[in-house]
């Protein structure tokens, strides 16, 4: 029999969702327990360290559309470490390289003329076309038109998902393309020529995961207790508290949980069990995993671009970033850098399978076919991802509402975060979702359900920034 221990608040990993939620719990006077199986904070919002350089789990940064209160609590726990920087990516399109954010004149040079003419052709024709709203590629098709969709979004779709356009959901448009018609492409284009909110993004000097290092910091300040390596092996919600069993015989018993586990994972981990339809819902959902391969060069910078975004079929890597280009930092050395390159996949399939040198070699190819700069290989490390993209394919939205209406209604627990919610969000998103949470808290744990689901449903229009 482990040891038990009373929380008003017991949260459910370390991510910028739960260490938001379990501080501004905490500084609200609540006991609270937040518990990470991992060995670090921050899960994908975490930093660490490749040959003496800072690195995120991707390409990561912080949008200039994080609503103010968030990026005010940013601020107040960075300071100066947190930098406004001037984006600099490119995008791969018509076997081309173009400025990313998308430049006017680059654009107009890059489009061949045969394609310009069908953007144009496409644009002129898009009262008449069908304004199918069945799958993302129908979506998309029928706003942007055949051209820019079959160029732009077709094979970047497959690369993200796993799942050919049609049968994505008509959903997935909605959260990741926002300029989904030529003329908020080109208004969009327009609108970037300055420093605007497309232009620059901010970053914090020792890479992305400070923020969750200093938040998991306010965390502790606050009161709370912060426990790593504290894998969840069940969850109980029988009685007039929650009980969540750690691996290591710990109970924590508590007024009420704050799950940021994917919701197939809360299914499995609860008692009682849920009803066999809301099982089968949960087997039904799937994630897209993702390999995240880091390569040391030698030499100095690679290029002065922070990411290139490979959108085509013909390699499985979608973005090579160079994390030192994200930031002003004085500890990154001069001699050399590192590249990290991102292949989504599946869990089992050949990519996820293959060793870190094989993975190496692909990233090498990419690099070989789009005219970049050679890379003078020194190192490799491979780290994969089991739980990054929701898959959103046709008919998800009937199994996943069937799975939260089975968990909104588990007694003393509460989902919320990227994985919780089953959402394409953003870090500060899911710090949106920590704030609100810890707002509808009440006294030893009780919870205002009228507030949560006014929060819930702001939650649902959230639009992924890139």
């Amino acid at each position: 029999m482990g040891v038990e221990q009373a929380r008003d608040v017991v949260v459910l990993g370390a991510g910028p969702a739960g260490l938001t939620a379990a501080w501004q719990a905490a500084t609200k006077g609540h006991s609270v327990a937040l518990l990470e199986q991992g060995d670090s904070v921050g899960g994908m919002a975490a930093s660490f360290v490749v040959d003496g350089i800072n690195v995120d789990h991707g390409s990561h940064r912080l949008h200039p559309a994080t609503p103010p209160p968030v990026l005010a609590m940013v601020r107040e726990l960075l300071g100066d470490n947190l930098q406004l920087r001037s984006r600099n990516g490119r995008l791969r399109i018509y076997d081309r390289w173009v400025g990313f954010p998308l430049r006017a004149g680059e654009l107009v040079r890059a489009v061949p003329l045969a394609a310009a003419a069908r953007i144009g052709r496409d644009t002129v024709g898009a009262p008449l076309r069908p304004r199918d709203t069945d799958s993302y590629a129908s979506v998309l098709t029928a706003s942007l038109g055949p051209e820019l969709y079959q160029a732009m979004y077709a094979p970047y779709a497959e690369k993200l998902w796993g799942l050919p356009g049609d049968e994505i959901d008509a959903e997935q448009a909605r959260v990741r393309v926002t300029a989904d018609t030529p003329l908020k492409v080109a208004s969009r284009i327009v609108r970037g020529q300055g420093r605007g909110s497309g232009r620059a993004f901010y970053y914090p000097r020792l890479g992305f995961g400070q923020i969750s290092t200093a938040l998991a910091e306010a965390v502790k300040a606050a009161g709370a207790d912060l426990r790593l390596g504290s894998r969840v092996s069940g969850i109980s919600t029988t009685g007039a508290s929650a009980v969540v069993t750690s691996g290591d015989g710990t109970r924590w018993r508590a007024g009420r949980v704050l799950s940021t586990l994917p919701l197939p994972v809360l299914a499995r981990l609860a008692d009682p069990a849920p009803p066999p339809a809301a099982i089968a819902d949960a087997q039904a959902l799937r994630f897209r995993a993702m390999l995240l391969v880091y390569v040391g060069h030698r030499g100095g910078r690679w290029t002065p671009y922070d990411a290139h975004y490979l959108p085509g079929s013909q390699t499985p890597v979608t973005r090579i970033s160079e994390p030192a280009n994200y930031r002003d930092s004085p500890g990154d050395p001069t001699g050399h850098s590192v590249l990290c390159a991102e292949i989504p996949c599946t869990v089992g399939d050949r990519l996820w399978s293959a060793g870190d040198g094989a993975l190496a070699d692909l990233v090498s190819e990419a690099i070989a076919g789009t005219s970049l700069p050679s890379l003078a290989r020194s190192s490799v490390q491979v780290r994969r991802l089991p739980h990054v993209y929701p898959v959103y394919a046709r008919g998800f939205a009937d199994r996943l509402v069937g799975l939260e209406s089975w968990a909104e209604h588990l007694p003393h627990v509460t989902t919320l975060g990227r994985s919780g919610l089953f959402a394409h969000d953003n870090s500060h998103h899911a710090m949106v979702m920590g704030l609100a949470a810890a707002d509808c808290l009440q006294a030893g744990g009780g919870w205002d359900e009228v507030r949560w689901t006014a929060a819930r449903a702001g939650f649902r229009g959230h639009v992924v920034e890139d």
